[in-house]
């Protein structure tokens, strides 16, 4: 049960209104469970998903609204019939909470896809509580929700794992996009965008960076490793590559076309999409004269974010951060928006509410 009090026992910041703006708040979270664990939140990462439901873009935001999905911290109390955790481990917590562990998405490790998934903020918890997020002191989920962060791995580059990471890990695994040789294009260079890059490179991929930005084209070949930069509006250069990909990722969050796009895959080419235009428009021939496939992901089941975890700790992937405080949370906010961040927020939340 989380309910606000003056002298709750959480401490916060959180949007009042459609405006947005956060501000200092307390509350209380529930009292752990058997099958709970409780975590000091460490780090948290901030989503384009916190500036949607801050300021209620899809008419659905409760206020207060706590945000924050990309949570990393250590466990600091278990329940009596916890078995994966303990006190002092690292731990994780992704975009959602709870789900109805007993239909056939749960059953399969595809709780993202459960008709009762809870979100980890602005969600209905089992109990009729609204869940708060991890611009917050602690949290206490049910372990299945929990996520180990192996020894050695940086609590605060591990955050952004939670979302960013496992949004485009899900569907290069699920397209097996991890065949060494093959070709990856990369739709936008963000948060998401750039952890395809990072991935695409550990599988052995050869990557190439479609970005509007000229500005990018050092970092991404130069910071990210990718072999090829292009300017999406150039259409020489797409032109260039037609029929030449295996596989795209598109994270570009605004309207863009896709028939372009789907031109530059190879015979029976996937391109696997993880962002929210308002729109897709796509003429049949681009997927029909190709074989080619058009498909759509959301984050992913625990298995695969425990396997997600595990991979990037083995192979040494980071994702590149600008740790801030929460009192500068507005502002980043406003940059996120603006596009001015390479290429994820993380909270410093512990150093940030002494």
């Amino acid at each position: 049960m989380a309910s606000e009090s003056v002298d709750g026992n959480c401490d916060a910041w959180a949007a009042r209104d459609p405006s947005g703006v956060l501000s200092p708040y307390k509350f209380s979270r529930r009292a752990v469970q058997s099958g709970d664990v409780s975590l000091k939140i460490t780090h948290c990462g901030v989503c384009y998903a916190d500036v949607i439901w801050t300021q209620n873009r899809h008419n659905d935001s409760k206020y207060p609204l706590v945000p924050g999905h990309e949570i990393a911290g250590v466990v600091t109390e278990v329940g009596s019939d916890v078995k994966g955790f303990k006190v002092g481990d690292h731990v994780g917590v992704g975009t959602y909470v709870n789900s109805c562990r007993d239909c056939e998405n749960c059953n399969s490790s595809l709780e993202n896809h459960c008709p009762k998934s809870v979100y980890t903020f602005n969600g209905i918890d089992t109990d009729g509580t609204v869940t708060k997020g991890g611009y917050s002191t602690h949290i206490v989920v049910h372990e299945r929700y929990c996520f180990k962060i192996p020894d050695g791995y940086p609590l605060a580059k591990a955050a952004p794992l939670l979302c960013a990471g496992i949004t485009v890990y899900t569907p290069m695994m699920r397209h097996n996009m991890n065949q060494p040789g093959k070709s990856l294009g990369v739709i936008g260079l963000g948060g998401l965008g750039h952890m395809a890059v990072k991935f695409g490179k550990a599988f052995g991929l050869k990557v190439t960076v479609f970005s509007t930005s000229e500005s990018k084209r050092d970092e991404a070949i130069n910071l990210l490793g990718a072999d090829n930069f292009v300017i999406s509006s150039n259409t020489q250069q797409m032109e260039s590559l037609k029929n030449s990909l295996h596989f795209i990722v598109d994270t570009a969050s605004g309207d863009h076309p896709f028939d372009p796009y789907l031109s530059l895959l190879k015979v029976g080419g996937v391109m696997a999409i993880v962002c929210f235009p308002s729109e897709i428009n796509v003429h049949p021939a681009s997927l029909n004269l190709g074989a080619r496939t058009l498909s759509g992901s959301i984050v992913g089941g625990t298995k695969d974010i425990q396997e997600m975890v595990n991979f990037c700790a083995a192979n040494k992937i980071y994702p590149e951060i600008e740790i801030i405080k929460i009192d500068y949370i507005n502002e980043a906010l406003t940059r996120l928006v603006n596009r001015d961040v390479k290429y994820r927020f993380v909270i410093d939340i512990e150093n940030s509410f002494k």
